[in-house]
């Protein structure tokens, strides 16, 4: 490790790891992946700009900090439940608090037919062996740091099943609760998400601030989509001001499954957000639909890669990005069709408000093609909001904020007009509203 490499941050973890006690501890093949995990990370130490997948946020600051690992006292923290209700969603829950799994939040006691939830910890003291697949992944050099320290360190998450043919009626809802704490902590959660054949099912992603805190989460999930399986995937990222969320998605999906992903984005100091997926199987299809909002000093990064791989596939993924006062948003969605994919059908659409002149939004659209007879298409553009526009809802005579309010709304709704659970899409409408600038 480089004298530039050895920062506070990552010294701290060699520390870290032998007070850890994480769950599955003297499974051998979990304890040397953790092991090989934390010594990759030791020796790479955190990315720098010099890095492109890191090129336009800057790791520095976080770099010179010192986190606790995990949160002693997280089963007993007050949390208001209704920080984190969703209208429509109240169906099972697996609730965490700074990471640590809170049985008295939740609700899997009476779980539908077919569906299979439980949090990781508890997975792992029975029959671990089916996740050994996820939990012993190698992640590769440069760009995965956040991924090696998960691996490393996650002490909890979620495991979720759906068996072959099982339709889940109701949404099923994660919520991590970010909550204030004695000190600035660092929380770590690994999710296995499977539907099996023909399954169905929708989630409700909810990250949520309970107080002001600064602390670092990160998140790591492998979904895996069988044969003509759909999900339908909701996150609604409403962290502290003053927090890092890292996240790392991989979705596969088999022949003739279906994803549709919505993400909104409307809170944390710094947060990443990488989304891989893979469109393995002949006619898979997958929708992204994403939302930032921000202000003050945020700064989100969305790295998004879909790999086209197999026969009539299918990919759309439509973002939209509003930046306000001294925010930054990073957006980079890159598309692969590999060769034999032939019959692919891609298109990407990355439109974004600047509503400061001090505000930054870099977007990089990126498109390869290795096959015959592929239709694709992609698009990025960054502006300001409509001065004729403005000017006419002004004449009608609509104050300026709330014409500049009404405008930008209108830009980002169309995100999630697809979005059939009406009050999951009026609340996500009533939040996105809350935190628009010039509201």
């Amino acid at each position: 490790m480089s004298e530039a490499q050895r920062t506070p941050f990552v010294e701290s973890l060699a520390d870290a790891a032998t007070q850890a006690h994480l769950p599955g501890a003297g499974i051998g093949w979990l304890d040397a992946a953790r092991r090989e995990n934390l010594e990759a990370l030791l020796s790479a130490g955190l990315p720098d700009t010099r890095v492109e997948a890191w090129k336009y946020t800057a790791l520095r600051a976080l770099g010179q900090r010192r986190f606790a690992q995990g949160d002693t006292q997280a089963l007993t923290r007050e949390v208001d439940g209704a920080a984190f209700a969703l209208p429509g969603v109240d169906g099972p829950a697996l609730v965490f608090v700074n990471g640590v799994f809170r049985a008295d939040l939740s609700r899997i006691d009476a779980l539908p037919a077919g569906l299979q939830l439980q949090p990781l910890s508890q997975a792992l003291q029975g029959d671990a062996e089916p996740l050994r697949f996820a939990l012993s992944r190698h992640y590769r050099e440069g760009g995965d740091a956040f991924a090696r320290l998960n691996a490393a360190f996650a002490g909890d998450g979620v495991v979720l099943r759906v068996a072959a043919g099982a339709k889940v009626a109701q949404p099923v809802h994660l919520v991590f609760v970010g909550a204030a704490a004695e000190s600035d902590l660092a929380w770590h959660v690994r999710h296995v998400i499977e539907l099996g054949e023909g399954a169905e099912l929708s989630v409700a992603e909810h990250h949520v601030a309970s107080g002001e805190q600064q602390h670092l989460g990160t998140q790591v999930t492998d979904i895996v989509l069988r044969k003509g399986a759909q999900l339908r995937h909701v996150t609604l990222q409403n962290a502290a001001s003053g927090g890092t969320l890292i996240r790392h998605d991989s979705v596969q999906l088999d022949e003739d499954a279906q994803a549709t992903l919505y993400v909104l984005e409307l809170g944390g100091g710094l947060v990443r957000h990488d989304l891989h997926a893979t469109l393995a199987g002949d006619r898979s299809r997958l929708e992204t639909r994403g939302v930032f909002v921000l202000n003050g000093r945020q700064h989100v990064d969305t790295q998004m890669a879909i790999r086209h791989q197999a026969l009539n596939t299918a990919s759309d993924s439509v973002w939209r990005g509003v930046a306000d006062q001294r925010s930054r948003g990073v957006f980079r969605g890159a598309i692969v069709v590999a060769e034999g994919a032939d019959g692919s059908d891609a298109s990407l659409s990355s439109k974004n408000l600047l509503l400061s002149g001090q505000a930054e939004i870099d977007t990089k659209p990126e498109l390869e093609i290795y096959a015959d007879e592929v239709k694709a298409a992609h698009g990025a553009t960054v502006g300001q909001l409509d001065e004729r526009s403005l000017f006419y809802l002004c004449s009608r005579g609509i104050p300026l904020a709330e014409a500049r309010a009404m405008l930008t709304a209108a830009f980002c709704r169309a995100v999630f007009a697809s979005l059939d659970e009406d009050a999951l899409r009026e609340h996500l409408d009533q939040q996105l509203m809350a935190h628009l600038p010039s509201a």
